[in-house]
């Protein structure tokens, strides 16, 4: 695979776009399991180390045939909504490839939903069928327990019409017809159980899976992921198969990834990065996705690349940071390593160069995207100049073209200015959900999806991003970047993980705050701080309140909420 720069329109404007001696592939996700199966039946395509299971891609497609012939037999039709409700498991791929198999578009479900959450993504998707785990345990103890919560809003799950009925209405979720309950000692009377789904598939004849299977069309919608809803209720994601199989396969390319090679996945299956990025990339290039446990655990997952002799690891950069600083690190043999994915957050130029020295991940790209491009737009190459890889996040991704705009203007910028950037290709979401409004403020009538991401490009293609328009930190009309401040601190010895943000300011609009990680058994103070940032950065940008913290306020998916500790600092100083 390559991907190169188109020339530029324009006198060094900030315009790519990405070429390919590949071409797309313009077949279903159900049709791509089925040509895996076909071509390397024994290899094995699937591990779940917690639930110490594994699946070779015979065997692979034969359960999702299964899975899809069961939810046939419950009256599943093409386009139904079928939710999938659960931390990492290999269910949770099973359904994922079932759905396809069958037409149905599979709505992704936080496992950090609460009722209130719950509820909207239920009811605003139309959901007709929910799998969902029963609870989710650490150390025997229950942190969240799925069918209570959903018991809340369908009371009727718990107390069916008669005995040995299940459940056919529910008055808070009109359009709710079936629940299907991975774990069967958690299951309520209203609920079906995973292993009753092989009993149901025996009514559905293979014949009749085939047809349907047949009728479908690469470019149906197949997927729903909601947006994490900073503001507003969250937005659904609208993604075909043709969005999330290409970018996955391509994703893959980008890590030089080859059939056979071994893929850990600790991140969350319900974002991109784990069921594209992850289970789709293994799946178009007959590698093999390992998870090391249902959340993320450091350890658990230095174990399982050791274990499984893995040759890719992914994950957010806090991951990346806690597997680095685990008391037991330097037990686990990484040598068998030698790619993987940094994304979900700005990657720190520090962490990148400890991944590649001390976990052998020499080949480790960073990607960028977002959840309505299916999600990578760019990715670093693993033959680019170090300085590259470790200061931007790649190059434009096959078959995609982005540019880099004035937010105010919509006018391209030339090439080393900041900019809002945009992304135009086959991985735009078709839109959000029963949402034209959102979907129009987002894509622009020439189809360029607008990220609201800050960027600058090179004069060689590469692009840095420089935060979000909301994160930009206006002080005293002067732009400030978090991400060159964080990475600043960084350099210092002590200093673990950096977050910058704004707070209101009365002289100056706004001013900067920063949250701090420091090395284990290390103290600094506020002064300390900024006695570093004296005479080495610009004094504008030198922290003028500073928080020592065990962690960040994130998402299940390992994304930083700034906004969360913007709040808290504002209120803590009474700065609101």
């Amino acid at each position: 695979m390559s991907a190169s720069d188109a020339p530029a329109h324009g006198p060094r404007a900030s315009y790519v776009s990405g070429t390919s001696d590949l071409p797309l592939i313009g077949m279903t996700i159900g049709d791509c399991l089925d040509a895996a199966a076909s071509e390397c039946p024994e290899r094995e395509a699937l591990v779940s180390c917690h639930q110490n299971l594994r699946y070779t891609y015979a065997e692979l497609r034969a359960e999702a045939d299964r899975i899809a012939r069961g939810l046939m037999a419950l009256g599943v039709e093409r386009g139904d909504r079928v939710g999938i409700w659960s931390l990492n498991c290999a269910e949770w791929a099973i359904t994922q490839l079932a759905a396809a198999k069958l037409g149905a578009i599979l709505v992704n479900l936080n496992p950090s939903y609460r009722a209130h959450e719950l509820k909207h993504a239920l009811t605003q998707s139309g959901l007709s069928t929910l799998v969902l785990q029963g609870a989710y345990r650490v150390s025997g103890t229950i942190k969240s327990h799925y069918v209570d919560i959903l018991c809340e809003i369908a009371p009727e799950l718990r107390d069916p019409p008669s005995a040995g009925d299940r459940l056919q209405a529910c008055a808070a979720l009109p359009r709710l017809k079936h629940v299907i309950c991975l774990d069967e000692t958690f299951a309520t009377p209203g609920m079906w159980c995973w292993p009753e789904l092989h009993t149901l598939a025996a009514s559905t004849p293979v014949e009749r899976l085939a047809e349907r299977q047949a009728a479908l069309q690469f470019d149906d919608p197949i997927n729903i992921q909601y947006t994490s809803g900073t503001t507003g209720a969250p937005k659904g994601v609208t993604l075909t198969h043709h969005n999330i199989l290409n970018n996955g396969y391509f994703v893959g390319g980008g890590m030089n990834l080859q059939p056979g090679e071994r893929v850990v996945i600790p991140v969350p299956l319900y974002h991109c990065f784990g069921m594209v990025m992850g289970n789709l990339a293994c799946l178009s290039h007959r590698a093999t996705a390992i998870y090391p446990n249902d959340g993320f655990d450091p350890e658990a997952t230095l174990r399982a690349v050791e274990a499984e002799r893995a040759q890719a690891l992914y994950g957010v950069p806090t991951m990346f940071i806690a597997e680095l600083e685990h008391s037991r690190f330097a037990e686990f043999d990484l040598s068998s390593l030698r790619t993987g994915i940094m994304a979900g957050s700005n990657c720190p130029i520090e962490v990148m160069k400890r991944v590649i020295e001390r976990m052998h991940m020499k080949d480790v790209t960073i990607c960028y995207g977002m959840t309505e491009t299916s999600p990578v737009s760019l990715q670093t190459r693993t033959d680019a100049p170090l300085a590259k890889r470790v200061s931007t996040v790649g190059t434009i991704h096959p078959h995609l073209e982005v540019k880099i705009v004035d937010p105010a203007s919509g006018r391209i910028v030339p090439r080393g200015v900041s900019g809002e950037l945009c992304t135009r290709g086959y991985s735009v979401m078709l839109g959000y959900w029963n949402d034209d409004d959102a979907t129009h403020q987002a894509i622009d009538p020439q189809r360029w999806m607008h990220s609201g991401d800050l960027a600058m490009m090179d004069d060689d293609g590469f692009v840095a991003i420089t935060g979000r328009i909301k994160d930009m930190i206006i002080r005293g009309g002067e732009n400030l970047y978090p991400s060159e401040i964080e990475e600043f601190l960084y350099t210092h010895p002590a200093i673990s993980d950096a977050q910058v943000f704004g707070v209101p300011d009365p002289k100056y609009g706004e001013a900067v705050a920063v949250w701090i990680r420091l090395v284990e058994g290390v103290e600094l103070d506020e002064e300390a701080i900024r006695d570093y940032c004296r005479n080495r950065i610009d004094h504008h940008k030198i922290p003028r309140y500073v928080r020592f913290v065990d962690e960040f306020p994130m998402t299940v998916s390992g994304k930083i909420q700034k906004f969360r500790m913007r709040q808290s600092t504002s209120q803590e100083l009474g700065l609101e």
